[in-house]
């Protein structure tokens, strides 16, 4: 009897490690007093992150981004099952721009990391 609780454990523990390993790192925006928000730390290799927050049509938003070595990137928002990239680049090692608003939607700026290394990631974004 022990031996199916000890094999429904290892593949319950299995799992959940494997969910770790393909889940993508979430960042929330939190603007400070001058309405920046900055992020700089290395995205793992074969990873993902996605820095995410609510926007709205009066503020417009000021981003830039630098790498280390090429990232695949964009800047998506979700309408029901329908995805918007008001930018999309892969293997962009910087990149700047001024998102315009458009619909008063949750907005995230994200980062592949396809490579066998770790890449240092710095993003800044002003409104």
């Amino acid at each position: 009897m022990k031996r199916p609780i000890a094999l429904t454990t290892g593949l319950a523990l299995g799992l959940a490690l494997l969910g770790a390993q393909v889940r993508a790192e979430l960042i929330e925006i939190q603007w400070n007093e001058a309405g920046r928000f900055e992020h700089a730390k290395p995205l793992a290799a074969g990873k993902f992150v996605e820095i995410c927050g609510k926007l709205d049509k009066a503020r417009p938003v000021s981003w830039q981004f630098g790498a280390e070595r090429a990232l695949n990137f964009n800047i998506h928002f979700h309408e029901g099952e329908k995805v918007t990239y008001p930018a999309k680049v892969e293997g962009a090692t910087a990149a700047a721009g001024l998102l315009k608003i458009v619909s008063e939607q949750d907005y995230c700026w994200m980062w592949s990391n396809k490579s066998d290394q770790a890449i240092e990631l710095k993003l800044g974004l002003s409104r």
